[in-house]
């Protein structure tokens, strides 16, 4: 039987205080009453916003992309691959690292971030090291605030390949001597240690490590650095430091066997959909949808949800960062003329859709959680019903050991991307950089949104769908994997040449 509420009752309701019984009653109201569902979510948007998401909002530009037959030229160009750009990983035959006679003491960092910040703080840590002629302690990964993750570094990354691949260029252990063994963690948090360098500038020099931690390290005979995010500058180092960098970050960190195993399995059946034989592979793309409500929020774009998308997203911004992301001063049309509104699955979709992918292309989707769920990705499958996630290709067995671990399960994203003919990202990010980075050492081919243009496309209300078509293809012709020699204040993990990479 349908509950009948009258505005009274409402009001009642409304002018109570107790927020327990407030709750209960906002919770079942959509169960009992359906058709106050709607107007309801307008007055209580953190509630409900998420699970109303919106009807498309490009609809004559998503009318055309079904429609729209990809001729056989553009798919060729677009699947080919890279041709060689004259540039290859740098391998110096001059140069023959060696340990130093005398190490100066330990270095130990505690790293936090994702998965992709610790990868590039572990690299940066290695380089410290060799700077200061100091053995590393093996990394610490802190817990992840946002998935709450404790995963290790042992955990995540072949400790015996990591130690092998850097024995010639510095000197690493698991764990400290009995002597040093006071030194951990809780150790740090529990007070101020003088051993502890907590003032570390970003993007810190070669020479303030020699003139500040160097010192420490020949008092107490142990450093430890923290925070270290983003700790090394990257530029005015010596070649040899840039390329030990990289050399850890493409060759010496290399995931433990069950992710690299899980990775092939869901690779294979990519290539393979049930073809057991394995005579015929196909190709497949894999889509970073950097579309969560953390970015969401943080963005303070208009995805479409109306004042109650709005209104709870800017509560969520609050409880969050506490007032440390202030709304901005700019309008919803002038972040998107600057490209600061990531896409969302239905924008990266008539991107893909414009670029030349079809409804036959095999799309990998790399992510977390979704902001507005499996309703924001339906439009996404009606331009690419095959797409595939870990979910679809492996069973919960096979997922078992990197279930509910978000450093794990990013880990396998990041194996199946590297293997991936195209890689492309909804938006700038980590994940991008690292894979721009990786794959760029390998010459192969990843897609950088030009998101300043495709934010004035997707304003543009009257554009049909030949000519955003045209605008998107004109608008990327360079940006599909093209070297892009590294700037200055650029990091090197993101743009290897010319630091890493010789020309041929």
């Amino acid at each position: 039987m349908m509950m009948k509420v009258s505005q009274q009752n409402l009001s009642y309701f409304y002018s109570q205080r107790s927020p327990a019984f407030l709750s209960l009653f906002l919770l079942l109201l959509p169960i009992f009453s359906p058709d106050l569902f709607s107007p309801l979510s307008r007055s209580y948007p953190s509630l409900f916003s998420e699970w109303n998401a919106p009807k498309p909002r490009h609809l004559h530009l998503l009318q055309g992309a079904l429609q729209w037959q990809t001729p056989f030229r553009q798919q060729l160009e677009l699947w080919s691959p890279l041709p060689h750009q004259g540039w290859e990983p740098c391998h110096d035959s001059k140069h023959s690292p060696s340990l130093p006679e005398k190490l100066q003491g330990y270095i130990q960092v505690f790293l936090d971030g994702g998965l992709n910040q610790q990868r590039m703080g572990i690299c940066d840590a290695v380089a410290v090291a060799k700077i200061l002629n100091a053995t590393l302690v093996i990394p610490h990964l802190e817990v992840n605030p946002v998935w709450q993750d404790s995963s290790s570094f042992t955990e995540v990354f072949d400790l015996d390949h990591f130690i092998d691949s850097l024995k010639d260029e510095i000197s690493i252990v698991t764990e400290l001597p009995a002597d040093y063994s006071w030194s951990t963690r809780e150790y740090y948090g529990t007070g101020i240690r003088e051993t502890r360098i907590k003032t570390a500038p970003v993007h810190a020099s070669a020479d303030w490590y020699l003139e500040n931690v160097l010192p420490v390290l020949h008092r107490y005979g142990i450093a430890a650095i923290s925070p270290f995010s983003h700790r090394l500058a990257f530029d005015n180092l010596p070649k040899s430091i840039q390329q030990l960098r990289c050399k850890v970050n493409f060759e010496a960190l290399r995931f433990v066997p069950h992710i690299r195993a899980l990775g092939d399995t869901l690779v294979s059946r990519l290539r393979y959909p049930g073809d057991f034989s394995r005579q015929s592979s196909e190709k497949y793309v894999v889509l970073h949808l950097r579309f969560d409500k953390d970015m969401a929020a943080h963005s303070a774009c208009d995805f479409g949800g109306g004042r109650a998308e709005k209104l709870a997203l800017a509560k969520y911004r609050q409880v969050i960062w506490q007032g440390r992301v202030l709304k901005t001063q700019f309008s919803d049309e002038e972040l998107r003329g600057q490209g600061r509104c990531p896409l969302t699955p239905e924008e990266i979709g008539l991107l893909l859709a414009a670029l030349g992918f079809n409804n036959n292309t095999r799309l990998y989707l790399a992510s977390h959680k979704v902001y507005g769920g499996e309703a924001r990705i339906s439009t996404l499958r009606k331009l690419f019903p095959r797409i595939e996630d870990k979910r679809s290709l492996a069973t919960a067995d096979e997922r078992g050991k990197v279930e509910g671990k978000a450093s794990l399960l990013a880990a396998v994203d990041y194996y199946v991307s590297m293997h991936s003919d195209i890689f492309i990202s909804a938006s700038p990010g980590n994940m991008h950089n690292a894979m721009l980075g990786h794959r760029a050492y390998q010459n192969m081919k990843t897609i950088r949104p030009n998101m300043a243009l495709l934010g004035l496309l997707f304003l543009n209300k009257s554009m049909g769908w030949p000519e955003f078509q045209n605008q998107v293809v004109a608008g990327h012709k360079n940006r599909h994997g093209q070297t892009r020699v590294r700037k200055e204040k650029q990091s090197i993990y993101t743009y290897p040449v010319p630091d890493c990479m010789c020309q041929t």
